[in-house]
């Protein structure tokens, strides 16, 4: 079993996580293009516990033995489980592989769906890092996003996922419609005087396939310009580095040491298990990076599980090229920035200096030492042109 025990200390290592997908909500937000789904009737959670552990056995038998440095139990709205599906679930996890006492473990939780008792029951199970959704806060903002939870609840979850878990993010959109540089700063600093030690902080955005695609189509809202929301953008780093908390990646903010573990792996290019409806997992097996995609429908996965172990339905076998152009994209996400022998390893050459001084000479990216290289604040902005030139 996987105990209740504090973090450990922030390492340098890409590591090995492992995410778990919890495909419910009690409503389908407006923007939201993620794999979620609505039930009105019950979720059978003893049937997806079951199968949970079923494909996390065939996912410890492609991987190995292999020692875990984080879990994040994501979604969806993972809060809608019950204490005891999230407790199956984690000593699934320490039943295959190696746990150490007090790594991270993330749940992700509406503040709709938030009951003291459940969260000190997510306490028990080995929850030690929860991260909220709370969007915005205002109430009219809310209701634009399709949010279920007011100002007073979002404030009120806060409050308790402070007082029973070690560590807390929560989540707010910002550049919605006809939002002005004084809101946001008003918005954001009273964010932050409820933060614990992260915020995730993403800008709107219109996605193929989801309502609000179809209703900006329709110039039924307008969102900011994206001169505008550069605006947004660079105040949000001004007021949060004021406030101690710096961004370490694009859109993630953190007081020193308090950054999220398990998101470091995914942008430092380390190892990860996805299980559930829809997970990606990228792990290298027989020597290979393999990129795993699970059947999305939750119902269909299930019955995929029960009939041969594992809902995986698609995957490839990176080539080192393909391996070297994600860590560029994600690395490059990051403050700290990429390693430079790292992307060599992968590629088989260094990056193209020509292409770095032009870079660098237009104020984008910026070397740390001679061993790494970053994407400076301007760079960030326009980083999947920057990664693309440097991919070439």
């Amino acid at each position: 079993m996987i105990g209740p025990g504090t973090t450990m200390a922030l390492d340098r290592g890409p590591g090995f996580g492992v995410y778990v997908h919890w495909p419910f909500c009690a409503a389908k937000c407006p923007y939201c293009d993620f794999n979620s789904h609505v039930r009105h009737q019950p979720v059978d959670q003893e049937r997806f516990a079951a199968a949970f552990e079923a494909e996390l056995a065939t996912m410890r038998q492609r991987t190995g033995p292999r020692e875990v440095t984080s879990i994040f139990l994501g979604g969806g709205t993972p809060s809608l489980m019950k204490p005891e599906t999230v407790a199956r679930v984690l000593d699934a996890v320490a039943g295959n592989w190696t746990v150490p006492d007090g790594i991270e473990v993330t749940l992700e939780a509406n503040p709709s769906s938030v009951e003291a008792e459940r969260f000190r029951g997510y306490r028990a199970a080995g929850v030690n890092r929860v991260s909220l959704g709370v969007q915005a806060l205002n109430d009219k903002d809310l209701r634009f996003l399709g949010r279920l939870h007011n100002v007073r609840e979002a404030l009120h979850a806060i409050g308790l996922a402070r007082e029973i878990f070690p560590r807390l993010s929560f989540d707010l959109i910002y550049a919605r419609p006809g939002q002005t540089p004084e809101d946001w700063q008003a918005e954001l600093e009273q964010a932050i005087g409820h933060a614990a030690d992260h915020l995730s902080l993403y800008q709107l955005t219109i996605e193929e396939g989801t309502p609000f695609h179809a209703l900006h189509a329709a110039k039924k809202f307008v969102v900011p310009d994206n001169d505008h929301a550069a605006d947004l953008y660079a105040l949000t780093q001004e007021i949060t580095s004021a406030h101690g908390l710096p961004a370490y990646e694009i859109s993630n903010h953190a007081r020193p040491g308090a950054e999220s573990r398990h998101n470091l792996t995914y942008w430092r290019y380390g190892e990860y298990v996805g299980v559930g409806p829809g997970a990606h997992g990228r792990f290298v097996e027989n020597g290979h990076r393999v990129v795993t995609i699970a059947e999305r429908m939750p119902e269909t996965w299930a019955n995929l599980v029960e009939a041969k172990g594992h809902g995986i339905t698609g995957g490839e076998l990176l080539t080192r090229s393909e391996e070297a152009d994600e860590f560029l994209l994600m690395g490059l996400r990051l403050a700290e920035g990429i390693d430079l022998s790292r992307y060599e390893a992968f590629s088989g050459r260094g990056l193209s200096s020509a292409r770095l001084s032009v870079l660098q000479g237009e104020g984008l990216v910026a070397p740390i030492g001679n061993a790494r290289l970053r994407a400076t604040p301007a760079g960030m902005i326009v980083l999947d042109a920057v990664v693309a030139d440097l991919a070439r």
